[in-house]
This record gives structure tokens, sequence and C-alpha cells, in this order.
């Protein structure tokens, strides 16, 4: 199993964590806005833990979700990465 982890950056909305988690991985609004006040305060939230083929598989997908329109320096889509779980 791996873990797919969300970095903070200062370049993306809580609003953008949230859209974006709430459609890719289905979060609701309230889990979505826990990852980000997670990801803000602790630099990572893990998002996603799965097999290897579907966490590379949603990191690409985080990797190519775009550019936060709100945040006119931002230059495009935030970072993730896998990491194996224990156990």
């Amino acid at each position: 199993m791996w873990h797919v982890v969300l970095l903070d950056d200062d370049e993306h909305t809580y609003d953008y964590v949230i859209e974006m988690l709430c459609k890719l991985f289905f979060k609701t609004v309230e889990e979505a806005y826990r990852h980000a006040v997670e990801v803000d305060s602790a630099g990572r939230t893990i998002v996603l833990t799965c097999e290897l083929e579907a966490a590379e598989f949603a990191r690409d997908q985080i990797h190519g979700y775009g550019a936060d329109w709100r945040m006119p320096k931002c230059k495009g889509s935030m970072s993730a990465v896998l990491e194996p779980a224990a156990g």
C-alpha cells in the first residue's frame, strides 16, 4: 500500500485544495477542508492510501489539475509524492 501525500506551497488557496480533492477524490467539503488545513499547517497531508498503480494515477491527477486561477502568481498544479504505507 502507498500514501499519496499532497505537499504545501504558497501558490494555491484553500478553495483550490478543497475543489481539487472533492473533484478528484470525491472527498466531502468537510474532509477536503481538513486536508487543506493540515497541508497548510503541517506542510503535507495524506489524501489517499491505495495500491501502487492507483496511487501513481492519483498523484498524476494532482499534478495535472492545473493552476489556481484565484492566485495570479500560480504557475501550475500542486505537488504530490508517494510514500510506502507502514504495515
